[in-house]
């Protein structure tokens, strides 16, 4: 038996092929499609998690004899039985951005909270709703873009799409310039036994459009306590986020995203962002990893018209026991492409940090100009991190360039500081924000900034060589 598979746009994807797992079901898996099947929809919405579940059901998770992911060992995962429960919405604390007080959706595990959430700072020409919220009209819309963006095979993101019943939805019309940050929070909430939760975001923006969105996961207890030194914050049990994000950006439209990823020591985080890019389009992601005991953020760009801006910042921190993958894919298949990618790890404890990112420009794609470089801090000497920056490149009239560094600080920097009156301790922290400040320092939203930049300064076993 032999299913075909039409090929990928962006090479190498994390596609998984049915061919090659029809003969290996994997049970574990099928007891989780299970449990984010269990509740049903109705018309095209269950149509469409039918055929995701169809796919899952001859899929099987990731082994590090992957490619793609052999440095990320999944079998802590494999060891959890992860059971569907509605967060509890009460008495949930986080931080509400200024700048988006009146411009904010909330899920709790999930599942929308209006009464967390404040939707009413918009001009007319945008829409910012819950999937369950917009009208027939609307969601005819969404129809026509849900679950339609490259990679949606990968395994995880049709385990998601399996398990839609709600989405965090904003539709931004033709020529709107929406001033306001858009705040979409998910926030995960462990019951007595494991759970998993499968948050779900689209956002289109229509030709000539302009919005900031600010896309947050976190959990009950550091969102209460984010100014605390996160290694010593009360935490939550043990859950499993699996997100996705589609992002549509029309010709001339303008999308800027920060993405942060703040979850609890014991979760387990495995996010896909992936991003249609028009013509004349200009798409920026600002991407900080700071939790979670196992991460994993798939980013994934295809270009569908000439001339398209990416820019892409990532920032990682993690320390303990922490394992935080990044992997990236921008598919320029058009003529006058840019994309500058910068993305850096701070790597503490026995921490282990993995980036992979690829560049592809096939012939089309002439007068390209892609820049690409990985920076890694290593702050203990039992720290690690792969890395393996990409391009694939056919074309011949382009200007491309990658690279990665891997360092440690260096003793002749805090011996400098030491001399003008600041200990060892302060030269350290005062180093490792510096690094850190490049990336957070891009964010368009200040409250924002200032939160991040303060969670990185009271993170205090990262100067500590444990």
């Amino acid at each position: 038996m032999s299913i075909q598979v039409s090929p990928s746009p962006i090479p190498n994807s994390n596609v998984v092929s049915l061919t090659s797992t029809l003969l290996d079901r994997d049970d574990y898996l099928t007891e989780l499609l299970n449990q984010v099947t269990a509740t049903k929809t109705e018309g095209w919405l269950q149509e469409l998690r039918q055929s995701a579940a169809n796919w899952v059901r001859h899929s099987t998770i990731p082994t590090t004899r992957e490619e793609e992911w052999r440095f990320t060992d999944l079998s802590s995962l494999r060891k959890v039985q992860f059971n569907v429960e509605a967060g509890n919405f009460a008495s949930l604390e986080f931080d509400i951005l200024p700048e988006a007080a009146n411009s904010r959706l909330v899920f709790v595990n999930g599942i929308f909270a209006p009464e967390l959430s404040a939707v009413s700072d918009f001009p007319s020409g945008i829409v910012v709703s819950n999937l369950a919220g917009l009208s027939a009209v609307e969601q005819e819309g969404v129809r026509q873009y849900l679950a339609q963006a490259e990679g949606a095979q990968e395994v995880f993101t049709a385990l998601n799409t399996a398990g839609i019943t709600d989405a965090a939805v904003v539709w931004v019309k033709k020529n709107v310039v929406v001033e306001t940050p858009i705040h979409l929070v998910f926030i995960s909430v462990a019951g007595e036994a494991a759970t998993i939760s499968q948050p779900r975001c689209l956002v289109v923006a229509e030709s000539g459009s302009q919005v900031t969105l600010v896309e947050e996961y976190t959990n009950r207890h550091r969102a209460a306590s984010r100014r605390e030194d996160a290694k010593s914050a009360k935490q939550e049990g043990v859950y499993f986020t699996n997100a996705v994000t589609e992002i549509w950006v029309g010709d001339n439209a303008e999308v800027s995203h920060t993405r942060v990823e703040q979850e609890g020591a014991e979760a387990f985080h495995i996010g896909k962002t992936a991003i249609a890019q028009a013509r004349d389009s200009r798409y920026t992601c600002h991407a900080i990893t700071l939790g979670a005991k196992l991460s994993r953020h798939n980013l994934e760009i295809l270009q569908t018209g000439e001339q398209t801006q990416t820019t892409l910042n990532g920032l990682t921190i993690i320390y303990g026991k922490q394992l935080s993958d990044t992997h990236s894919a921008i598919a320029l298949n058009y003529p006058h492409g840019t994309s500058d990618q910068l993305h850096k790890c701070i790597v503490g404890d026995r921490a282990h940090a993995v980036f992979n990112g690829k560049v592809f420009v096939p012939k089309p794609a002439q007068l390209t100009n892609a820049s690409q470089l990985n920076r890694n801090l290593l702050l203990s000497s039992k720290a690690r991190v792969d890395t393996k920056p990409q391009l694939e490149i056919t074309a011949d009239n382009v200007k491309c360039a990658h690279g990665a560094t891997v360092s440690q600080l260096e003793d002749d920097e805090i011996f400098y500081l030491q001399s003008r009156g600041i200990n060892e301790n302060d030269a350290r922290k005062l180093l490792i924000n510096a690094f850190a400040a490049e990336i957070i320092n891009k964010i368009p939203v200040p409250s924002l900034r200032e939160i991040l930049l303060n969670t990185v300064n009271n993170l205090k076993s990262l100067t500590n060589d444990e």
